[in-house]
């Protein structure tokens, strides 16, 4: 399999969006002004929406910049440059094993008050131990997840996550990662182990029958994934 070539440009528009996206999402979450101000971004809010509306694609087909031979995914809720919900992390081999990441996160990602939701830590873990598979040349899909919450996640301050392989047999991958300060990487806040296992082909089929292409053909491709590539 070789990785499709993508235009650049507009991948860099996607990009420009999508930071653009995310400011505006983050202010949305932590401002105090009133209704009069809230009630104007609302309409320019929609008038985005309409212009982006004019062509949308339908679930099952995949972004013309999409390409899961090279696991390239710009709407990934974790790593997608285009997603106005993605921190966006960019993943990195780790120097003692696995994969990490670095990110600081925002009152978009709160559950209890100054700390990161619950169910944000598990989203994080769930790509982490993927990407972390995938860097050791293994795929899966994610068969079980469990998550240790051994203290808070604080927001506003940088954390480093990580993912690792702990062994491998037949179909079935164990993994494991943490989350932590990054000023105390050694003191986890989240543990998480997972068991990944690649589906066997008949499931495969059954599973990614209806995936299309961008341009709708019934292309599906040979290694669905919503992981995505790790940085050297």
């Amino acid at each position: 399999m070789t990785e499709l070539p993508y235009d650049a440009d507009l991948m860099a528009a996607v990009t420009e969006l999508g930071t653009a996206l995310r400011a505006l999402v983050d202010a949305s979450v932590s401002t105090a002004v009133g209704p009069e101000e809230l009630r104007a971004a609302a309409a320019e809010a929609r008038r985005a929406t309409a212009l982006l509306e004019a062509d949308r694609r339908p679930p099952g087909r995949l972004p013309p910049l999409d390409d899961p031979v090279a696991f390239r995914r710009v709407y990934s809720p974790v790593t997608g440059v285009g997603s106005a919900v993605a921190p966006p992390l960019t993943l990195r081999g780790d120097p003692a094993g696995g994969v990490r990441a670095e990110a600081t996160l925002g009152l978009l990602y709160e559950g209890p008050p100054g700390y990161l939701h619950g169910g944000m830590s598990g989203l994080l873990m769930d790509h982490l131990l993927g990407a972390a598979a995938i860097h050791a040349g293994l795929w899966g899909m994610t068969a079980h997840l469990e998550l240790d919450y051994r203290g808070p996640v604080p927001l506003g301050v940088p954390l480093v996550l990580r993912g690792w392989v702990e062994r491998n047999a037949g179909r079935r991958t164990d993994v494991a990662g943490s989350i932590a300060a990054a000023d105390a990487p050694d003191r986890v806040l989240v543990q998480a182990t997972g068991i990944f296992v690649t589906p066997r082909a008949e499931k495969m089929d059954a599973y990614f029958a209806t995936v299309t292409d961008a341009a709708g053909r019934h292309t599906p491709p040979g290694r669905p994934t919503d992981a995505t590539a790790v940085q050297p």
